[in-house]
């Protein structure tokens, strides 16, 4: 936008923009507008869903202030000639009907809502291959409900509804009654039943907690999950060697992770006994345990990362810190009683020669 004074708004499109187009190489208003936050997932997953008649429907702000965020995208998008291609908003509906983004249907307006803008040092194949996967249909959505509920066609109920134009239909009203529940979890079966079946539909519910719809698992044809199951099953045995040499790289990575800490600790205190050193090392790097070492500074032997490993070792087992927490003394005002204790031992493992003995632990 240079040439031209920039508004406050047309920075912050600017910066939402830019965030989008290097993740994804594209970036529409819809993207923009979830950016600044005046779009929450829920309501767009609704309007996806068909359960709102508009996009506008779901944001609070003006109809003037949603066409300056359109204009700020195009003007931007202009300054550095990305590419304009309209895409196809279909609804996860039966009838995958258009999905609308204004009240009055203005086709200037829908037009800048379908417009997606695209970055020009994309090859013509990726290109094309991207329009492609953002033109492709959404998959139809089934629904767990979270209360009472009717169909508004047989007024019967059931354990999963597709919700359609504001209401509500079962899946035997849906035709979807044929299909077999696949639950989340193994992605691999998922992928090959999805690509075998000829219908099928992704099982939403909402977290009311999060305030988001997550994935349950997926609706597929019978036949097509007895044959994903067979695939499976066939190269399970390939895949069961490749997470065997997964764990055994993994491992490899810890113990080396672990040597590194361990060296780095002695030249830090030389006065560390070598297998109190390790022992530290080991602990601080245990996989998946969240503790500093499997931090990204701790990984990268930083040296305040390592110093709080060896202060935590010294707090625990050189300290009457664990016996204080257990009294109920609170834990700033514990770590404050053994602090000079720390101290003493980190300080004679720092000023003694490689090798110094362990401390004695202080008494009450």
């Amino acid at each position: 936008m240079s040439g031209r004074t920039t508004s406050n708004l047309e920075r912050r499109v600017a910066a939402a923009a830019e965030a989008v187009l290097a993740r994804s190489s594209s970036v529409s208003t819809v993207d923009v507008l979830t950016g600044l936050g005046w779009l929450r997932a829920r309501q767009l997953d609704e309007w996806r869903q068909g359960r709102l008649g508009h996009l506008e429907e779901a944001l609070t702000a003006r109809p003037d202030r949603l066409a300056a965020v359109r204009t700020a995208l195009r003007r931007w998008a202009e300054d550095l000639n990305l590419l304009a291609s309209e895409m196809p908003y279909a609804s996860a509906t039966r009838d995958r009907a258009p999905l609308r983004f204004t009240a009055g249907g203005d086709e200037a307006a829908e037009r800048a809502y379908r417009t997606h803008w695209i970055s020009p040092d994309l090859s013509e194949a990726r290109r094309e291959r991207l329009i492609e996967r953002q033109s492709k249909a959404p998959d139809l959505i089934v629904s767990v409900p979270l209360k009472d509920w009717t169909c508004s066609s047989c007024h019967g109920t059931g354990d999963l509804l597709i919700p359609e134009d504001g209401v509500s239909t079962c899946l035997t009203c849906a035709d979807l009654d044929h299909l077999v529940f696949l639950a989340a979890g193994d992605a691999a079966l998922t992928r090959r039943a999805k690509k075998a079946s000829g219908l099928s539909a992704v099982v939403m519910r909402l977290n009311r907690r999060r305030k988001r719809y997550e994935r349950q698992g997926l609706l597929v044809e019978e036949s097509a999950l007895e044959e994903a199951e067979a695939q499976c099953l066939a190269d399970e045995d390939v895949r069961e060697r490749r997470r065997e040499r997964d764990r055994e790289r993994r491992a490899d990575e810890d113990l080396e992770l672990q040597e590194r800490t361990a060296r780095e600790i002695q030249k830090m205190f030389p006065g560390c006994p070598e297998e109190r050193a390790a022992a530290i090392a080991r602990h601080t790097g245990t996989r998946g345990s969240g503790r500093v070492g499997r931090s990204a500074a701790g990984r990268a032997l930083d040296e305040t990362a390592v110093r709080a490993a060896v202060v935590a070792s010294v707090r625990h087992e050189d300290t009457d810190y664990d016996a204080l927490l257990m009294s109920g003394v609170p834990r700033a005002e514990a770590r404050e009683r053994i602090r000079e204790d720390v101290d003493r031992v980190l300080g004679r493992w720092r000023d003694s020669p490689a090798g110094g003995r362990e401390v004695d632990r202080p008494g009450p």
